[in-house]
């Protein structure tokens, strides 16, 4: 082994994933709760199916999609997850742990998402005899 630690981000969101689905588990059921567990385990577990299918993209434009996606639900599962955090107090660290995370995966693809957009094959072009 070369000490060179490798990363991951289709692990790291699969795990991300897993632990929203431990954390509703363990919350009552009830009618507040119920519509907050399901909507947090849709967007918590989408983040990590984007990445996949962002890595499998067969263009820049597809990876750029797939990646603000993924943005996107990263967001939205931080919504979730303080939402959790109001309803169920109890749940409140744990919630907020899994918060940080999101928030540091969609800091990840908001970065991605920019890179992907730029030209990177676009040189500025020096004007050349003729043009004006």
């Amino acid at each position: 082994m070369t000490g060179k630690r490798t990363y991951d981000l289709a692990e790291r969101t699969a795990k991300f994933a897993e632990e929203a689905i431990g954390l509703v588990k363990t919350l009552p059921r009830n009618a507040v709760t119920l519509p907050l567990i399901s909507q947090l385990v849709r967007s918590a577990t989408s983040v990590g199916a984007n990445t996949c299918e962002a890595n499998d993209a067969v263009s820049r434009k597809d990876f750029r999609n797939k990646i603000g996606i993924c943005r996107k639900e990263a967001s939205e599962t931080k919504y979730w997850l303080r939402m959790i955090a109001s309803a169920v107090p109890a749940a409140a660290a744990r919630a907020r742990a899994l918060w940080k995370e999101a928030h540091e995966l969609h800091l990840i693809f908001a970065a991605s998402f920019t890179t992907a957009g730029k030209d990177v094959g676009h040189r500025s072009r020096e004007p050349r005899g003729g043009d004006i």
